[in-house]
């Protein structure tokens, strides 16, 4: 048990605090990022809606990404941009709860939707016959689901194991969200085990929706190889290349923040920030400019106006 045992009501986000000549810089950046991303996911939302053609499970499992994704920003960057705009930069109990319970929730969904596109490149490349059966616009849909709830099954066991207990002065959260592992130092219990098993369980659902994809472009690679055709290979990896980009950007940065071992050195408000704001920002211009489906869509409806 930890001394200073005081009933908290509201947390203090350090978040840029140590960088106060910087953060006028930082917001104008940060906002017009989060204005770009908003304004790609939303532009990949309306194309897969509007257009006919891209109501396929390949362009469906991309409107559910740029969604999450979209949902994904809401928790943490509007509260981001006001912090850095004032000096009272403190978040309630519950609202600090909430914030880990959507962030962690989203950000797993994320991941799995990822491993699902996996799947249906992989459905489509290796099983082409088979494809149309196996893949319909109702199984997209009920993968969807379950992607959801996968991912905030995770968020409401890790965020009822983080704040099961009550929590102890100093009420500074030393980041600019209530990240997990800020936020459980603070606990009054001994943390560390509570850390240890929150750790584990965001690293196991990394690594696992991750190895999914590996083994599944495994696969697909050996297939693709045995295409007889130079054009037939092409084709079949323009259809991933897109994906492949983004997973490798998001788990990338995602591996940065919770692989990096304790004591290691380094701001951990500085390492979140492509993983919280680049990466989202990366995602729906990658799908954009290398799909040329999405980009014939977006000709076409330029036409009709």
């Amino acid at each position: 048990m930890k001394a200073n045992q005081t009933v908290l009501k509201e947390f203090i986000l350090v978040g840029f605090s140590s960088y106060p000549h910087v953060r006028t810089f930082l917001f104008v950046l940060f906002f017009g990022l989060y204005l770009l991303t908003l304004t790609g996911n939303l532009a990949i939302l309306g194309l897969t809606w509007a257009d006919r053609s891209l109501h396929t499970p390949m362009y469906l499992f991309l409107r559910a990404l740029s969604f999450s994704e979209t949902c994904y920003t809401l928790t943490i960057i509007p509260k981001m941009l006001a912090d850095l705009l004032t000096e009272k930069r403190s978040i309630s109990v519950p609202g600090c709860g909430l914030q880990m319970y959507f962030f962690l929730g989203l950000g797993g969904t994320h991941c799995i939707i990822l491993t699902l596109m996996g799947y249906d490149r992989f459905l489509a490349i290796c099983h082409p016959l088979r494809y149309p059966l196996l893949m319909t616009n109702v199984v997209c849909g009920h993968l969807v689901v379950s992607a959801w709830a996968g991912g905030f099954l995770i968020s409401v066991t890790e965020t009822a194991l983080i704040f099961g207990g009550s929590f102890c002065n100093p009420n500074l959260i030393h980041h600019f969200f209530c990240h997990m592992r800020a936020v459980v130092r603070l606990s009054c219990l001994d943390s560390d085990l509570t850390e240890l098993i929150v750790t584990m369980v965001s690293v196991s659902a990394l690594t696992g929706t991750f190895l999914l994809i590996i083994i599944t472009y495994i696969f697909i690679l050996s297939t693709v190889f045995r295409i007889p055709s130079a054009e037939g290979k092409q084709k079949a990896f323009s259809t991933c290349a897109s994906h492949l980009t983004v997973v490798i950007v998001h788990f990338g940065f995602a591996a940065i923040v919770y692989l990096k071992p304790e004591g290691s050195g380094g701001d951990d408000t500085l390492i979140a920030v492509p993983y919280t704001v680049i990466t989202p920002f990366l995602s729906p211009l990658i799908f954009s400019l290398r799909n040329r489906d999405m980009k014939n869509a977006f000709r076409k409806l330029l036409k009709e106006f």
